[in-house]
């Protein structure tokens, strides 16, 4: 059974936009955060945009922020994450993520569930 599942990513060239979409079974939708992560081959994953499912509240990497938008649809255990302005250092795989440490410590790219994510490719 598939847990979370992302779908959205494609190639875009600079200053395009995408929004990835994530389902969440029922028991994988986190009650306290959903999110996105991204990771770069050779590199650690990063959080690139979390939201808190109570009361929504949302927190960005300060790569990201004014350019994407975190949202999410609790009535059908979905997020999404609205890309614009794409710029080539965005290119790499997303990771939606279901609770877990992020959703305590931002800096810290660990969840709970975590999706096989979808390849976000940005050319110049």
């Amino acid at each position: 059974q598939v847990q979370l599942a992302e779908s959205g990513g494609g190639s875009v060239q600079t200053g395009g936009s995408l929004r990835l979409s994530c389902v969440a079974s029922r028991a994988t939708y986190s009650s306290l955060c959903m999110g996105w992560f991204r990771q770069t081959p050779g590199k650690e994953p990063e959080v690139v945009a979390r939201i808190l499912t109570g009361e929504g509240s949302e927190v960005y990497a300060d790569s990201v922020k004014g350019r994407f938008t975190i949202s999410q649809d609790n009535a059908k255990n979905m997020v999404y994450l609205q890309m614009n302005s794409l710029k080539p250092e965005d290119t790499a795989m997303y990771y939606c993520a279901s609770g877990g440490s992020f959703c305590f410590n931002f800096a810290t790219a660990s969840s709970r569930y975590r999706g096989q994510g979808t390849q976000v490719t940005v050319s110049s």
